[in-house]
């Protein structure tokens, strides 16, 4: 049963972590960070991510101005660069690390002791990378319900709301999280190498001909 589940769970932990660093990558350059509904004007929707500005039209045109400088941004959104930028590298690193690990990698077949450590270390990197991840999604998140619910600012000033890519991040860390527990959780399984299979058959196969010889008719 080991022999089948242990590829399977080591499978299902590099895809769920692939997919959550996918998704981090594209939190990091997605535009929607904060959206902006002006009352005055419902055609014309603004939206901040981390490195752009951009004003999204009813017609379906969307223009996008750089941030000039970044000492000139928000805390959050310098902190949040820098946090997403650090899990994009762990979250790779952590891919290259766990892919020469994995059982079904003919390679470094031998040395199971430094494939487990490979796969321990990736694992490690990715539970790292989805908390990097979540931390700077949840820290912009938590400053624009602030902001939103800041009574000294007057009613009639729009107001910043959440956006798809806060959503995108936190599925991103999540994603990052469970597949590096996945594959910590095969290093902990019961572990069937190919040499003992090949012995346990050798020995049912002996056994076969030991009773078909007991149990022939003699002439």
């Amino acid at each position: 049963m080991a022999l089948v589940y242990r590829p399977m769970m080591q499978l299902s932990g590099i895809l769920l972590s692939l997919l959550g660093w996918v998704l981090s990558c594209l939190t990091t350059y997605l535009p929607q960070w904060k959206n902006l509904n002006l009352e005055l004007n419902e055609l014309e929707i603004w939206t901040m991510g981390l490195w752009q500005a951009c004003v999204v039209q009813e017609e379906g045109g969307m223009q996008c101005k750089d941030f000039d400088s970044f000492l000139a941004l928000p805390p959050e959104l310098r902190i949040s660069r820098i946090l997403m930028f650090f899990s994009n590298g762990l979250g790779l690193l952590g891919l290259l690390l766990s892919g020469f690990g994995l059982d079904c990698l003919k390679i470094g077949e031998r040395q199971q002791e430094l494939k487990k450590r490979l796969l321990l270390f990736g694992g490690m990197l990715f539970w790292i990378s989805g908390i990097t991840a979540i931390v700077p999604v949840s820290w912009v998140a938590h400053s624009t319900v602030q902001e939103f619910w800041d009574e000294s600012i007057p009613d009639i000033v729009p107001r910043w709301d959440f956006g798809e890519a806060l959503f995108v991040g936190w599925l991103a860390g999540f994603c990052l999280i469970l597949g590096g527990a996945l594959l910590n959780c095969t290093i902990c399984s019961t572990e069937v190498h190919p040499s003992s299979v090949h012995y346990a058959v050798v020995e049912l196969q002996d056994q076969c001909q030991h009773l078909e010889t007991e149990t022939r008719p003699e002439n």
